[in-house]
């Protein structure tokens, strides 16, 4: 009987330790969850402001995209300006350049004037043509009553311009150059081709002729 009842109380202790334990490891376990649950209320904001820093950076790194994007960009556009410049510089060079060979030829050119000597000035001569001589078909009779009177005038004036023997003829300057012309080439005229415009001049055997022809007129 004393063997039992030790037994039992052997086992009643160690059903109380076992209680103590248990209850040892609740107390932990409750502890613990208090603590779990503790961590689970701070982790709650953590993670809110974990979720709002991954948005913020998300924001952040879209923007930095952007940006890079934009200064691309204006890389592109500022090189593209550099590269338009460099064409211009280079055709300013090339002009440059072109005028100043223009300028060493335009110096030489002034050089060599500087070192020529004038050129002497030129004496005109007055060219007088042969005489054309009066054909033998023609005679007074075959000429107008205006050429007589253009042969008398040169005659007794002396030599005139085809502009002077209008103005006395009362002809047109066409009219009157042909006719001048008409009595040279018959050969009743002398030409100074030396000067513009032409003087012309009787010829001495056809003022001769005309003198002959008034002198019996005359008596």
């Amino acid at each position: 009987m004393l063997s039992f009842d030790r037994e039992l109380k052997r086992e009643s202790e160690k059903f109380d330790t076992m209680v103590s334990k248990v209850e040892g490891s609740y107390n932990t376990a409750d502890v613990s969850y208090r603590k779990a649950e503790s961590l689970e209320n701070k982790i709650g904001p953590i993670e809110e402001q974990l979720g709002s820093l991954n948005q913020s950076v998300e924001s952040m790194s879209q923007a930095i995209t952007e940006k890079l994007a934009e200064n691309t960009q204006n890389n592109t556009t500022v090189l593209s300006g550099l590269t338009g410049l460099e064409a211009k510089l280079k055709d300013i060079e090339t002009t440059q350049e072109a005028l100043r060979t223009k300028i060493a030829t335009f110096e030489e050119q002034i050089q060599k004037l500087a070192t020529t000597p004038p050129p002497q000035p030129q004496v005109q001569t007055e060219v007088v043509l042969p005489p054309i001589p009066i054909k033998r078909d023609k005679a007074l009779a075959a000429l107008t009553e205006t050429e007589i009177a253009v042969l008398e005038m040169l005659s007794k004036e002396g030599p005139k311009t085809a502009p002077e023997i209008k103005e006395r003829v009362h002809l047109s300057r066409e009219h009157t150059a042909r006719l001048m012309k008409k009595l040279y080439e018959d050969g009743y005229l002398e030409r100074e081709a030396g000067r513009i415009p032409f003087r012309y001049s009787i010829k001495k055997e056809m003022e001769a002729l005309l003198q002959k022809v008034e002198g019996p007129a005359a008596t």
